[in-house]
């Protein structure tokens, strides 16, 4: 298949850099794409097979890990103000303690998960 590309000025390759908004992978992060050599600005991703939707679901699954992440950072952040704004009481500064120790616990579980998910796709892809 690949002559036939060449032979009609089209090439097997990624499209850009594979990421998308606010440097999130795009859905064909894994996927083989088309790219038209007279237009530099198309590309068309490639599924050939059922493969080819287990890696759109693993692009998936890595944009909500990273969504994931952003969620985690942002209870630490949440849970650091309240643990500043408790005044001393007790009650509260455990219960801010206990926020930001989950958060970070859920934080290194989804960094974890995002790179396992990442190394899995990345290996199956091409």
């Amino acid at each position: 298949m690949t002559n036939f590309f060449l032979r009609f000025g089209t090439a097997n390759v990624p499209c850009g850099d594979g990421k998308g908004f606010l440097g999130f992978p795009t859905w064909y992060h894994y996927l083989n794409s088309i790219s038209d050599a007279s237009a530099a600005k198309t590309c068309v991703p490639q599924i050939t097979g059922i493969n080819d939707i287990w890696l759109i679901v693993a692009a998936v699954i890595e944009i909500l890990l990273r969504v994931g992440v952003l969620v985690a950072i942002g209870i630490i952040i949440y849970a650091g103000f309240q643990y500043v704004t408790s005044q001393g009481e007790p009650d509260k500064t455990t219960q801010a303690r206990k926020t930001i120790i989950n958060a970070v616990i859920g934080l290194v579980i989804t960094i974890f998960a995002a790179a396992i998910v990442n190394f899995l796709a990345g290996s199956f892809s091409s």
